[in-house]
């Protein structure tokens, strides 16, 4: 190892420890070992590419169940990274993106361009990553059977294009679409990871978001669980309850969505319309680009609802969080009569470690 990329590791290392002890925590066995990958991974992309060196650093898939720090770890390493071709991207948001810069193009996934080499996915990274060397994606999954064909072609591509990949997921890479149904369309890309992908587990007992969290800081934090009853003890106006003639029309993606209510940066939106209609996620992402706080009005226990809004629901609950938009959740505790070890539980793991960081208060049973 020579001197640079030791000196780079070193100083790597040292980020993570001093920003866990600013956060009052120190490293798990598990987050120290990723930690100690990610800090060798600081130091390789340090090493000039050239003749003898014409490969890029292996890529990382960072995988645990929630609340085990596997953001913070690549959010702390992109930081500390002097590297300035680099990318942080949420993958809601990525994918976002890329269905439109393909739908714009207008040429199928796999077929090339008129008069060139690139498929819509190659033209659309080139859009969206330009000369970017290596690439942060937080929150990986695959569910949706109808993207497996465009997920499985952005990871050949990225990997093709020598782009250094550190992604986090909450699955390992054989968990990836765990529709028994699907499951089979996505195994080619489940072992393309595998081959071209460092697979870092940092699974542990503790899920760090139902302990005590640093104060100050997120907005997403600071939203709640409540009654509709309870909501103006709150005692902020543009919390009061809606009056009907405030209802209107808030474009969302290339739609428009019924609010009860928008005032200012906040708005108001009702379960049905924002969870039971056909929205996804880029409208999701269109109303958080928009507003910074956002009421979710008649929510009630997942268990009564269709698979389709409880995934909406849960994506909801990703994008309020990524984006650190204060969200207030009205009705009744969504995950109400859920078992701990039921299979529908498994599958919102995720979205149960993210409301159990919003304030709770006079919920209904």
């Amino acid at each position: 190892m020579s001197d640079k990329i030791r000196k780079r590791y070193e100083r790597m290392l040292d980020h993570f420890h001093t920003a866990a002890e600013q956060r009052g925590f120190t490293l798990t066995p598990a987050q120290r070992r990723a930690a100690e990958r990610l800090a060798g991974l600081a130091g390789e992309l340090g090493a000039p590419r050239g003749l003898f060196r014409p490969r890029p650093p292996r890529s990382l898939y960072v995988w645990g169940p929630v609340g085990r720090g596997k953001s913070w770890l690549v959010d702390t390493f992109f930081d500390g990274l002097p590297e300035p071709r680099k990318r942080r991207l949420h993958f809601h948001d990525f994918f976002r993106r890329l269905h439109d810069g393909v739908s714009r193009d207008g040429v199928p996934y796999g077929e090339q361009a008129r008069g060139s080499r690139q498929s819509a996915v190659d033209l659309a990274v080139d859009e969206l990553l330009a000369d970017c060397r290596i690439l942060v994606f937080d929150e990986f999954h695959a569910h949706d059977a109808g993207d497996a064909m465009l997920v499985a072609r952005l990871f050949r591509t990225l990997l093709e294009r020598r782009i250094t990949l550190v992604t986090t997921s909450n699955y390992p890479p054989s968990g990836l679409m765990p529709d028994p149904l699907h499951h089979h369309l996505f195994e080619p890309t489940i072992a393309l990871i595998e081959e071209r992908m460092d697979v870092l587990d940092v699974s542990g007992p503790t899920d760090f978001r139902r302990g005590p969290q640093p104060s100050g800081g997120r907005r997403f934090t600071r939203g709640a669980l409540l009654a509709p009853e309870d909501v103006t003890a709150l005692g902020e106006p543009g919390l009061a309850p809606p009056r009907p003639a405030e209802a209107r029309g808030v474009p969302a993606h290339l739609r428009e969505l019924p609010a009860l209510a928008v005032r200012g940066d906040v708005v108001w939106m009702g379960f049905r319309e924002l969870c039971e209609g056909r929205t996804s996620v880029p409208d999701y992402l269109a109303l958080t680009d928009r507003f910074d706080t956002l009421v979710l009005d008649g929510v009630p226990p997942l268990l009564s609802c269709t698979p389709d809004a409880r995934q909406r629901f849960a994506n909801l609950v990703d994008v309020c969080s990524d984006r650190d938009v204060r969200l207030f959740l009205l009705g009744a505790d969504p995950l109400a009569g859920l078992a701990e070890d039921s299979a529908l539980m498994r599958d919102l793991d995720r979205t149960a470690s993210r409301l159990a960081l919003l304030r709770r208060a006079g919920v209904s049973p």
